[in-house]
């Protein structure tokens, strides 16, 4: 209290000069329409500016919330088409069960023969390796290592990625694999020359492993060409997805792919 009464004391004049200029901006104020309207207008706009930042901020994290709940959504969605009943009489034998998560892509390397992507999710996460990774639009590739709050997924753009993968109009599958030459041409192989092919059909993951569904978009042939020996095709397949633009991704989980590991142990 003593400090507050002497720090009045020794800036009495400044104090003072405070008080007498409120004084007659008030009486000013009263005795003028026109500076008590210029004030109320002034009032008004900074009021109106703050308002508005206050507006704008709680929209970009109510934008923020929207996006998660609208990703979590198309991972139910997805979760559900993967999970339809598929024709063949294998699938009615071991249905296979798979779920979607979302995840953020933290860095994306697609200029090296052996690229890799990583992404926020990991063990705390319930995300295991030889987990699929996808975009809303077709596959990305498949993870390979795994720590408590990351993964790292190994691309398609990757020389050491083999993916099974169909034409979708005659059905018949070869490997998905990548020659290092385009980040957004990937190469099909082991397409026998008897098959008939077009540019623009489309390839589709065949649902032959248990990391990813059947039917899963990939690409549509680019071009293709006979092999050295003549009886295969290498096939050109331009990819779905922009490998060089991805941000957001999902993880696909296959509830049961412990069953169906060991049941394939089992054969060996």
């Amino acid at each position: 209290m003593q400090q507050l009464f002497n720090f009045f004391i020794k800036n009495k004049t400044f104090v003072l000069f405070l008080l007498l200029f409120s004084i007659a901006v008030s009486l000013t104020i009263q005795s003028n329409e026109f500076h008590r309207s210029k004030l109320l207008n002034s009032s008004n706009h900074i009021i109106a500016s703050i308002y508005g930042v206050s507006s704008g901020v709680s929209q970009y994290f109510s934008l923020v919330e929207e996006n998660q709940l609208l990703l979590e959504e198309n991972s139910r969605l997805k979760s559900e088409g993967f999970n339809q009943k598929r024709n063949s009489p294998i699938d009615s034998i071991l249905e296979q069960t798979y779920s979607l998560s979302s995840a953020l892509v933290y860095k994306n390397s697609y200029t090296q023969p052996t690229n890799y992507l990583t992404l926020n999710k990991g063990l705390r996460d319930s995300v295991k390796e030889d987990y699929g990774v996808i975009t809303s639009k077709g596959i990305v590739g498949v993870i390979d290592k795994v720590s408590t709050k990351y993964s790292r997924v190994l691309s398609i753009l990757n020389t050491n990625s083999k993916i099974n993968v169909k034409l979708k109009k005659t059905k018949h599958f070869g490997t998905l694999t990548w020659d290092t030459k385009a980040a957004d041409i990937v190469q099909l192989k082991d397409i026998q020359d008897l098959v008939k092919l077009e540019i623009g059909d489309s390839v589709i993951t065949s649902g032959f492993s248990s990391i990813f569904p059947a039917n899963i978009p990939v690409g549509v042939v680019h071009s293709y060409r006979l092999n050295d020996t003549k009886d295969l095709y290498i096939i050109d397949v331009k990819l779905f997805n922009d490998m060089t633009n991805l941000e957001h991704v999902y993880i696909i989980k296959n509830r049961d792919i412990n069953e169906l590991e060991a049941l394939n142990e089992s054969d060996e």
